[in-house]
């Protein structure tokens, strides 16, 4: 008896800033998926307007009692979703709880560790007591504006420093002071898209990016990007808008690849992730001259269109991205 193909939901879109970026991280997937081996589906997710976009442009609705949709008189109920969604409702645990409460297996990690990298500041001082180096910081809630005054914020973090949500999956409201007339402003750009924000300090060094991967089968750590940008930072435009180059295998030492490649695959085990994480860091210079590793920040959807960190990675390594992704699906059944 043949065996039936598996339903596929891309599911994208979402509530943040970053929508738009999703459709095309699901476009990428689309073009990804093993078609002869799965019946692959974009469902497309913004507040309460859940659809699905079929090949000939007709979009039907889904029924949320089941996550399924009906088309041509026909029920499809979907065996797995794959979430790409940048930012809320599917990077910080309520899509992943929706899908539990469904029994419906999916790509990222669990509702813990989904809301626990969402949120960095939680995420920061959680990481911090394994030995992981990340940038000291502060946390300010809605409100809580005038908690610290300009110098109790240079004396603590040093000038400069990055003003930024601190639960967001998105560039959006991200600012870099570099004196004090700076702060108030890059506050409320940071409280417009999030009700906590961060002031962190700034790191001086090379920024690089490692995808990570693993099945009951296998552990697979990809090659390390070395993102080069002349802004201020790796800003929406440096993202999205090609100001950047990204160096994949990045310039830098045998040694110092593997030693990120092993915290990001510690990392990937002290939170028990599932399917594809990118972790972002900062490499710094001791005074001895001596490389110094802080991580910046976990992403647990990783944009996937074809010209995004993971797909360059999984190229660089050598790797087909069907063969990955039916890996990563095939690990839950």
């Amino acid at each position: 008896m043949k065996q039936l193909k598996k339903n596929i939901a891309i599911v994208c879109g979402g509530d943040s800033s970053e929508h738009d970026v999703s459709l095309r991280s699901a476009q990428g997937l689309y073009s990804f998926f093993d078609k002869e081996r799965y019946n692959v589906y974009i469902v497309d997710v913004k507040n309460q307007d859940w659809h699905v976009n079929l090949d000939n442009g007709i979009t039907v609705p889904i029924d949320r009692n089941d996550f399924s949709f009906v088309f041509d008189g026909k029920a499809i109920v979907f065996d797995y979703a794959y979430i790409t969604i940048h930012g809320t409702p599917g990077e910080n645990g309520i899509m992943q709880g929706y899908f539990e409460l469904l029994h419906i297996p999916y790509s990222t990690s669990g509702v813990l560790v989904e809301a626990m990298t969402f949120d960095k500041y939680v995420l920061n001082n959680y990481l911090r007591s394994y030995g992981i180096n990340v940038a000291e910081s502060i946390l300010l809630r809605r409100g809580e504006e005038d908690k610290y005054t300009e110098e109790e914020i240079e004396a603590r973090i040093g000038m400069p420093y990055f003003v930024k949500p601190a639960a967001d999956g998105s560039s959006f409201g991200v600012s870099k002071v570099k004196n004090a007339d700076q702060l108030a402003p890059a506050l409320r750009n940071a409280f417009m898209e999030c009700n906590e924000v961060m002031i962190e300090h700034y790191l001086d060094g090379t920024e690089v990016t490692v995808g990570c991967y693993k099945t009951r089968e296998k552990s697979v750590v990809f090659p390390v990007t070395e993102v080069v940008t002349n802004n201020e930072f790796f800003d929406y435009d440096a993202k999205y808008n090609g100001q950047v180059q990204e160096i994949t295998p990045a310039r830098i030492s045998p040694e110092l690849t593997l030693a990120l490649q092993e915290q990001t695959s510690r990392i990937y085990d002290i939170l028990r992730c599932n399917g594809i994480i990118r972790i972002d860091y900062i490499v710094t210079k001791e005074p001895d001259g001596s490389d110094k590793i802080y991580m910046l920040e976990i992403n647990t959807t990783p944009g996937m269109t074809p010209t995004s960190f993971i797909p360059q990675q999984v190229r660089a390594a050598g790797l087909d991205i069907k063969n990955v992704l039916t890996e990563i699906v095939e690990n839950q059944f």
